[in-house]
């Protein structure tokens, strides 16, 4: 039985980006089902029937249904053990799960002045202190990521791992505002960009003609 992912627009949805890349990247098969986001009643309750709490993403597995980006990964770790999703070595994994823990529950400056939008020109703009400080937060994990693992590859872990999927918004960020960034992090942030996955999220994010017009006033 095919696994379904309920993801909102790709322009737009960080959240639906992360488990959708982690699970891509791990190359593990599963059904794709786009629901606009803010579209009206309709896709509304097209989502409030998979998950009562009305959000995307939703992990469609059988009869379970799993959702939040986090819930989906780890589940997913579980349901295919080989696919690499976490650092094998225990003390990577749980390093791994802190930082993603830390993105999952932070970053809310840098998140409501920064929205992702692949439609929107590259461009600056002014920045609250605190939403300055999520940037230098999120360099400094970079740069310790990459100190430590580099020799094992481009990505924060070595390979391709389930904490590049949820920073990879922020890289999405961090071009779209023209944010300057030290060395490492853009280095890392080449390495996302030139990831296939990252790129076929990106390219039909691009192609979406959906517009959701409170997000679209920065």
């Amino acid at each position: 039985m095919t696994v379904k992912l309920l993801i909102g627009n790709k322009n737009y949805s960080s959240w639906s980006m992360r488990p959708w890349l982690a699970l891509r990247a791990a190359g593990i098969s599963f059904e794709e089902i786009v629901i606009p986001l803010y579209a009206g009643p309709a896709d509304k309750q097209r989502i409030l029937e998979f998950n009562p709490a009305g959000k995307v993403p939703v992990l469609i597995d059988g009869d379970l249904i799993v959702w939040d980006s986090l819930a989906i990964i780890e589940y997913a770790a579980e349901r295919f053990p080989d696919a690499g999703l976490w650092p094998s070595d225990p003390a990577l994994r749980a390093h791994a799960r802190s930082i993603c823990a830390e993105m999952h529950a932070g970053f809310a400056a840098l998140r409501s002045e920064c929205g992702m939008n692949l439609h929107r020109a590259v461009r600056a703009k002014p920045l609250s202190a605190a939403a300055q400080a999520d940037i230098a937060r999120i360099q400094q994990i970079w740069s310790e990521c990459r100190q430590r693992h580099g020799q094992h590859g481009p990505f924060l872990f070595g390979a391709f791992c389930a904490a590049d999927a949820f920073y990879a918004p922020v890289v999405h960020r961090f071009r779209t505002y023209d944010i300057a960034v030290n060395d490492e992090a853009r280095s890392y942030m080449a390495a996302m960009l030139a990831h296939p996955a990252f790129q076929e999220w990106t390219t039909a994010g691009l192609a979406e003609s959906w517009v959701i017009d409170k997000f679209e006033n920065d």
